[in-house]
C-alpha cells in the first residue's frame, strides 16, 4: 500500500485523465480491435495466437480472482482514494489485474511477432504504462499488477512457438482449440459448482456480485472459444479469406467489420438474455455468433478488397 499512497500523492488532474486514457487499453474492446486487426489485415496465424494468449489469460485470471477473493485496495484501506473515474470498470475482485494481463498480452504478442523495432518498442511501453496505471489509479496493488503482468509474458512467450508450429502442422491448431475449450467448460462447471452461500449479509453480496462477474465471463469464453473452433475449420476447409488488400481496403475492411461485429454484439444482448431466462448461457451463444460474424460471415467479402492489392 505504501506505493500506492505514493502514488496517490502525486497525482494531479491532468495526469488522471492521461492514465485514465492510459488504462483504456488493457479493455476488452481495444484487445478485440488488435485481434481482429492481425486477423483480418496482417496474418491470420498471428491473429489466433492473440486470441489464445487473450482467451487463457483472462481464464487464468478469472479463476485466480473467484479462488483468492483478494478486495480491492480502497476496501482493505478505507483511507485511501482512487481515482474516481476508475471504479466503474474495477469490477470483481483485485488479484490479479484483467487490464495488465489483457494488454500485456496483445500488445506483448505484437511485440513478440512483428520485425519493427519502432513497434515493438511502442508495445512495450504501451504495456508497462498500463500497469502503471492501474497502481496510479488506485485500483490495483502491485501484486495484483504484477502477477497479471506475469500471467500474460508467460502465455507470449510459450504460446508463440506453439502457433507458428501450426505453419508446418495444420491440425495442431484443432489441439490448441480443444484444449481452450476443455479449459473454458471445465471453469464453467467451476462456477456452476461454487455459489457462494456461506457469510455474513454483507460478505455474502460481495463474494455473490463477484461470483457472478466471474459466471458471466466463464460462459463468454466458452461461446468465443466455440467459436473459434467453427471460424477455424470453415475457413481453413472452404473459405480461406485473404488478409492482403491495398490501404484503403483494409480500412473498409477493419472499419466494416468492428461496426458489424459491436452492433452484432449489442443487439443480440437484450434477446437473448430473454430467451434464456436471464442466465449467462445468453452470454454463450451471444460471443459464439459474434465470433462467426467476425470469423466467418465479413471475411466473406474480402476476395473483392484482394484482386486491388499489387
Amino acid at each position: 500500500m505504501q506505493l500506492l499512497y505514493w502514488f496517490e500523492s502525486i497525482r494531479t488532474p491532468a495526469l488522471d485523465t492521461i492514465m485514465s486514457l492510459v488504462t483504456r487499453l488493457g479493455e476488452e474492446s481495444f484487445f478485440l480491435l488488435a485481434a481482429l486487426l492481425v486477423f483480418w489485415c496482417v496474418d491470420k496465424r498471428r491473429g489466433y495466437y492473440l486470441m489464445t494468449v487473450g482467451f487463457v489469460g483472462t481464464l487464468v485470471s478469472q479463476w485466480l480472482k473467484v479462488v483468492c477473493a483478494v478486495p480491492r485496495p480502497w476496501v482493505k484501506d478505507p483511507d485511501f482514494t482512487i481515482v474516481e473515474s476508475a471504479r466503474a470498470a474495477a469490477t470483481g475482485y483485485s488479484f490479479p489485474s484483467g487490464h495488465t494481463q489483457s494488454a500485456v498480452g496483445y500488445l506483448g504478442g505484437i511485440a513478440r511477432f512483428t520485425n519493427r523495432w519502432w513497434l515493438r518498442a511502442v508495445c512495450i511501453v504501451l504495456a508497462l504504462l498500463v500497469a502503471v496505471s492501474r497502481m496510479y489509479l488506485g485500483v490495483h496493488t502491485p501484486a495484483d499488477v504484477g502477477v497479471g503482468f506475469l500471467i500474460a509474458l508467460v502465455l507470449v512467450l510459450a504460446v508463440y512457438p506453439l502457433m507458428e508450429s501450426t505453419l508446418w502442422f495444420p491440425n495442431r491448431m484443432y489441439l490448441i482449440i480443444a484444449a481452450m475449450l476443455a479449459l473454458s467448460g471445465a471453469f464453467v462447471v467451476y462456477m456452476e459448482l461454487t455459489v457462494p452461500t456461506i457469510g455474513s449479509a454483507q460478505v455474502l453480496m460481495e463474494a455473490y456480485e463477484n461470483w457472478a462477474e466471474a459466471h458471466k465471463n466463464a460462459y463468454t469464453l466458452l461461446g468465443a472459444v466455440s467459436g473459434v473452433l467453427v471460424v477455424y475449420f470453415f475457413d481453413s476447409k472452404v473459405l480461406q479469406f485473404p488478409t492482403r488488400a491495398p490501404w484503403w481496403g483494409q480500412l473498409i475492411k477493419l472499419a466494416g467489420g468492428i461496426g458489424l461485429t459491436l452492433a452484432v454484439k449489442t443487439l443480440l444482448k437484450t434477446p437473448l438474455l430473454t430467451f434464456c431466462g436471464g442466465h449467462d448461457a445468453a452470454h454463450a451463444l451471444r460471443y459464439f455468433v459474434v465470433v462467426l460474424v467476425a470469423g466467418c460471415l465479413w471475411p466473406m467479402t474480402f476476395r473483392f478488397f484482394e484482386r486491388y492489392a499489387k
